[in-house]
């Protein structure tokens, strides 16, 4: 068992104050708490992520497309849970109506194409999966948790005036101008166990006490444990909230009678 190291990452759009049980630095607003995949599990990455403003509009190829680009297999499929937002705050996820790469891009460089998305007003236990090459955004006022193939491609399209670099062409190259599925979304209720993702790269639950049968015989090998209200034990050592652990096998992990955590394992 290894309790994994967080690092915290300041972002001009991040946040002074952070939901329990984090706390900024003073004089630091951070936007990212990462957590650093183990190398024996190296094919996830989970974070925490705080916002105060819109990120970009971007998009991730999937490992076909950046292998093709010479980056290796480091698509980037990911998923959204909120664990907090501000009154009104939204997730920009696909577009309302379908659009060809010449009208995205000519969007992207007027900055229409943020009136051409899709933004979903979110409170907290909002999920969404977000396949490559989804074009998505999260918006202000969000705290949530991303656990994704752990790939560090991003193409923006869209940053609202900010000075940084754009990447329209490699984006175009994997964007899909379409709406987003919307049995890739759900609300996820404050109690009960459910199957969050399944695949295809890799499996992620909402656990309220301990798996049943059969949940925890998907989960062979080694798994991330992210406890959510209460402590979880893992390998004898507790595992707090706030915190990720990397267990050896299910049956290392000691989930209390009463408490939620995430689990997810690669596929």
């Amino acid at each position: 068992m290894a309790i994994l190291p967080t690092r915290e990452v300041e972002k001009v759009w991040g946040r002074d104050t952070l939901p329990a049980p984090f706390s900024a630095p003073e004089g630091k607003r951070i936007g990212e708490i990462w957590f650093e995949p183990p190398e024996q599990l190296g094919e996830l990455l989970v974070k925490y992520i705080f916002t105060s403003e819109k990120l970009s509009i971007q998009t991730h190829p999937d490992d076909d497309q950046a292998e093709a680009m010479g980056k290796g297999r480091q698509g980037k499929s990911e998923c959204w849970y909120v664990i907090d937002a501000d009154p009104g705050a939204t997730l920009g996820v696909g577009f309302a109506d379908t659009i060809d790469a010449d009208a995205m891009r000519a969007a992207a460089l007027d900055g229409s194409i943020e009136d051409l998305m899709v933004w979903h007003e979110v409170k907290a236990g909002d999920f969404f999966y977000i396949p490559a090459n989804t074009v998505h955004a999260i918006g202000a006022g969000v705290s949530l948790i991303e656990v994704q193939q752990n790939s560090d491609i991003t193409y923006r399209l869209y940053d609202y005036g900010r000075p940084r670099e754009l990447h329209l062409e490699d984006g175009m190259a994997v964007a899909k101008g379409e709406p987003y599925d919307p049995a890739l979304s759900r609300h996820v209720p404050d109690r009960g166990s459910l199957r969050l993702v399944d695949g295809p790269f890799f499996i992620l639950d909402r656990l309220d006490g301990p798996p049943d049968t059969g949940t925890a015989a998907d989960y062979t090998g080694r798994l991330l444990v992210i406890p959510r209200d209460n402590p979880v034990t893992v390998g004898g050592e507790q595992v707090q909230p706030g915190q990720c652990a990397l267990a050896d096998d299910i049956a290392s992990v000691e989930f209390p009678q009463d408490g939620c955590c995430l689990i997810a394992r690669a596929v």
